[in-house]
């Protein structure tokens, strides 16, 4: 089986993270311990995610000329990520996120500068064409300016590929936007906001899916925690149970569940069969610490599998990316 070509398009940032026995409230101080410097930022995370997965991958991204900077560098030559579109440049630093992990609970709250990622334009996008010529997916998020993801979107569409949106940090978005969407893939609370609803309102998933279908979105795979995911159509909604695991650090479930979704997708599965591959990957990432020592591999994928009495799908021992 021949490998496939996935194009992501995002942000990456350097994690400073620090566990608290439970997250702060406004003007406390808490004592924290176990404080590291990761590699971040969604479309990294994602990149890296379906490298490990089994795809080819083309990162298309702005970082600053700092040490941060050249950390990333290091991260995409070891993942065999091609970065030929990777811009770096002197007039902004290198992203950063702060994030806060509840020792208990693994949840999480993320405090994000955006640093060079807000120098990646949509001319940007369009001089990368290239690496959306064989990309069977193209995937992105909103760490970036709205302007460079929607252009990612409509090259991705233009050349005949699965486009992909993760949209967050959520913002009101403009129907040009959501109508080139395949797959939108939001949380509960995301999906509101971009329905025009308040983030807070009690109202059931599939009436706020079937809203934004209604802006334009072809299909929505909305993340539903703990409880797991629900893929919503035009004419369906299927729900799928999360796998019962000991969560330990959620920071980078959403990551791994939308690089595990893009991976599905980019090996010819459906889209019920991405959706139930990525939550098993998403439930893998959440039993360790930080994103990217999560992220699992495509062995890691199969052990685990066997563990849990389900049956893998075909593609993931067949090929192999380099």
């Amino acid at each position: 089986m021949s490998v496939p070509r996935i194009a992501v398009v995002g942000s990456y940032a350097t994690g400073l993270t620090m566990r608290v026995d439970r997250i702060p409230g406004a003007g406390e101080t808490l004592l924290g311990s176990g404080y590291r410097v990761d590699f971040g930022g969604k479309g990294s995370n994602q990149a890296v995610g379906c490298a490990r997965l089994g795809a080819r991958v083309d990162f298309v991204a702005s970082i600053g000329k700092d040490s941060f900077g050249k950390m990333a560098l290091g991260l995409y030559r070891d993942e065999g990520i091609d970065i030929t579109h990777l811009k770096q440049s002197d007039k902004a630093p290198t992203g950063v996120g702060f994030i806060v992990v509840e020792a208990k609970s693994g949840q999480n709250c993320i405090v994000l500068d955006p640093g060079a990622n807000e120098l990646l334009t949509a001319e940007d996008i369009s001089a990368a064409a290239s690496a959306f010529d064989s990309a069977v997916v193209v995937l992105t998020q909103l760490e970036i300016q709205a302007e460079a993801a929607e252009a990612a979107l409509s090259i991705g569409r233009a050349a005949g590929a699965i486009t992909i949106l993760n949209p967050a940090p959520v913002r009101p978005l403009p129907a040009s936007l959501l109508k080139m969407v395949d797959v939108l893939t939001p949380n509960e609370t995301e999906a509101k906001v971009l329905a025009g609803r308040a983030p807070d309102a009690s109202i059931d998933p599939e009436i706020v899916a079937h809203e934004l279908i209604g802006r334009g979105v072809k299909q929505v795979v909305m993340t539903l925690g703990e409880k797991g995911a629900l893929l919503i159509t035009e004419s369906s909604c299927k729900r799928f149970p999360a796998v019962p695991v000991r969560a330990v650090d959620t920071t980078g479930a959403g990551d791994a569940l939308n690089a595990g979704l893009a991976t599905a997708l980019a090996h010819g599965a459906t889209l019920e069969e991405a959706v139930e591959f990525a939550v098993i990957v998403g439930a893998i990432a959440v039993t360790k610490d930080g994103v990217i020592p999560s992220l699992p591999r495509r062995q890691e994928v199969l052990e685990f599998c066997s563990q849990h009495a389900t049956t893998p799908p075909r593609w993931l021992g067949s090929g192999q990316a380099s």
